[in-house]
């Protein structure tokens, strides 16, 4: 149910998702937020500091603008809440992710390897890599990765491999 608190879900949005009394989901997010009661504390502090400055920001700072916070429609208003709450999440992750692409492709042109990128999904990089440097460039792969950014909590990065997308899951 993480995602679906994150986005604002209800207890009768959880109890027919779950095929769920709406008392029993509701008491699932109660105790969710009793586990963990900083997500509440960041969701609420996310709204407000959209109320007070019309925009939430990335870990690096970058600005997601929230022009509907203070919507006299309360649909549009709790979008702009939804979107005060994940935009730092995504747009962080979003941040990390083009920061990586950087710094692969860069070291990826200083090796010998002759991997390249198609392209990127999500959080998720998709290289072409020559059957005989798989294991190489996964590993330099997952370093350049793990070390783009510098952070408190670790990044960890998973390399799967395969000759297609859905192998390499």
């Amino acid at each position: 149910i993480n995602f679906g608190i994150i986005y604002g879900i209800s207890a009768f949005g959880l109890a027919q998702q779950l095929d769920i009394p709406q008392s029993e989901a509701k008491r699932y997010i109660e105790a969710y937020f009793e586990r963990y009661p900083g997500i509440r504390d960041y969701m609420e502090r996310a709204k407000a500091d959209a109320r007070a400055h019309g925009f939430v920001t990335t870990i690096f700072g970058r600005k997601c603008w929230t022009p509907d916070i203070a919507a006299k429609n309360p649909a549009l208003r709790a979008f702009a809440e939804r979107a005060a709450i994940n935009a730092p999440l995504q747009g962080s992750a979003a941040d990390i992710v083009r920061l990586a692409m950087v710094a692969l492709d860069e070291a990826l042109k200083a090796s010998p390897l002759g991997a390249r990128m198609l392209l990127q999904v999500h959080d998720e990089i998709l290289l072409e890599v020559p059957e005989a440097e798989v294991e190489e460039t996964a590993a330099l792969v997952k370093r350049v990765m793990e070390d783009v950014v510098s952070r408190p909590v670790p990044y960890v990065v998973e390399v799967g491999t395969g000759l297609d997308w859905d192998a390499a899951h």
